[in-house]
């Protein structure tokens, strides 16, 4: 196989991030996993696969960490072709707005939103410095946000507005890099079978059985990274800030 490049994938020790990790290592892919927690099966899975894997230990919101990251990167792969945000966290308490606390507002919002957004930044810029050397290469950079971006959860206000700010920041790079030759994505999950959402899985299991959502299924994280494999490839390379919603057409306005 031919390689295709080398990727990072934030918060990729398990759930979504780790079926990204693979598949685009699948997809020719030396595969750059970073989280705050262990990622050995991940890389287990990626070197499986037939790729090279890397496994970074950091936290994206803390500055020194992205910058030790992406200076291993550069040692190790001396490239970056794909940026994957997708590192994210929900409140550690689901509490309504009325009593939302600055702490858990400040954690949400500086994993979802600042830390991915300054990471965008530091990776745009090598990406910029690395295009003359490989002009016709395909670059881009998928973030990953949620149907939270527009759907109002008041039990976890903070978890919505960092998804809206995920939103806003992909078109604001896609118009910022269009001319560089780098695309920039949005993929939105809807109800997709993680950690994260174990703890409401009878909830959801109710509403998508009542009909929620028309395909009437749980999403898996392997359906949200067939989608950025979609991206990645330089197929789509006429359309930028595109919205690719994975959430079984939760977004869809029916009567």
């Amino acid at each position: 196989m031919i390689v295709a490049g080398a990727a990072l994938v934030t918060g990729a020790a398990r759930g979504i991030g780790a079926a990204i990790a693979v598949e685009l290592a699948r997809r020719g892919f030396d595969v750059a996993v970073f989280d705050v927690a262990d990622a050995g099966q991940t890389v287990a899975d990626v070197s499986a696969a037939g790729r090279k894997a890397l496994a970074i230990v950091g936290d994206v919101a803390n500055p020194a960490d992205r910058a030790a990251a992406l200076a291993e990167i550069e040692a190790q792969f001396g490239r970056l072709d794909v940026l994957v945000n997708n590192a994210g966290v929900a409140p550690k308490v689901r509490a309504g707005i009325l009593e939302t606390t600055e702490e858990s507002y400040d954690r949400v919002m500086a994993i979802n939103l600042k830390g991915p957004y300054f990471l965008t930044q530091a990776v745009a810029n090598w990406m910029i410095r690395q295009r003359p050397d490989r002009p016709d290469s395909p670059m881009c950079i998928v973030n990953i946000s949620s149907v939270s971006a527009y759907a109002a959860s008041v039990g976890r206000g903070e978890y919505c507005l960092s998804k809206a700010g995920v939103s806003m920041a992909t078109k604001l790079w896609a118009a910022c890099l269009a001319d560089c030759g780098i695309n920039v994505y949005e993929i939105r999950p809807g109800i997709i079978r993680t950690d994260m959402t174990a703890v409401v899985k009878e909830k959801y299991d109710k509403l998508i059985a009542d009909g929620l959502t028309p395909i009437d299924r749980w999403g898996e994280p392997e359906d949200v990274a067939k989608a950025v494999g979609a991206c990645v490839g330089g197929d789509l390379n006429f359309s930028t800030g595109e919205v690719i919603n994975v959430d079984g057409g939760f977004h869809l306005r029916t009567l």
